[in-house]
């Protein structure tokens, strides 16, 4: 998996390429929590929870549908006032994309048995051809050293670099 940092910085890109009217600290920090929710599956793995079953690491909780449904759950329970505004959809599609970027990035790491993209309907796993992100290992203590220093140099290079280079590319697109 791509480290918290590295999904949050996904989520804070995203968040920059939006109008500014819709943007609060409520917005940053849900779409902060749906870039890095997926993990939670991880749990399963005090509950030997198979790492490739439905429940496992990188399977439901990594899917596209889970990512819509999470987004729509957000935006139901936080912004209930914007129901009947054509903004509802803005924030949908906000979440969706933090949500689901974690899966995007997890598919481009060095480790793991892949990602559920299309769970519930297929459980397959899959990785992009493309994997130059070092993969994050599981817990504090093994990503406070020199595997999480690999871990985080990778990800300023293929996260943080294309992450700078997209909200520049919408601002320029912007003024003109």
């Amino acid at each position: 998996m791509a480290s918290i940092f590295g999904h949050t910085l996904v989520a804070i890109g995203i968040a920059k390429t939006f109008p500014s009217k819709l943007t609060s600290t409520k917005f940053w920090i849900l779409g902060i929590i749906c870039s890095i929710l997926p993990d939670a599956d991880v749990i399963g793995f005090l509950y030997d929870v198979p790492y490739g079953s439905f429940w496992g690491h990188r399977g439901f909780t990594h899917s596209f549908a889970f990512a819509l449904a999470l987004a729509f759950l957000i935006t139901l329970l936080f912004h209930r006032s914007e129901l009947k505004s054509t903004r509802l959809l803005l924030f949908v599609a906000y979440y969706f994309l933090c949500t689901s970027s974690h899966a995007l990035l997890d598919a481009m790491t060095t480790g793991g048995l892949g990602v559920a993209f299309f769970s519930p309907l297929d459980n397959s796993r899959y990785f992009f051809p493309w994997r130059p992100i070092k993969v994050s290992p599981l817990g504090a203590s093994k990503f406070f050293s020199t595997w999480g220093l690999q871990v985080l140099k990778s990800e300023l290079i293929w996260i943080g670099i294309p992450v700078v280079l997209w909200v520049r590319s919408v601002y320029l697109f912007r003024k003109k």
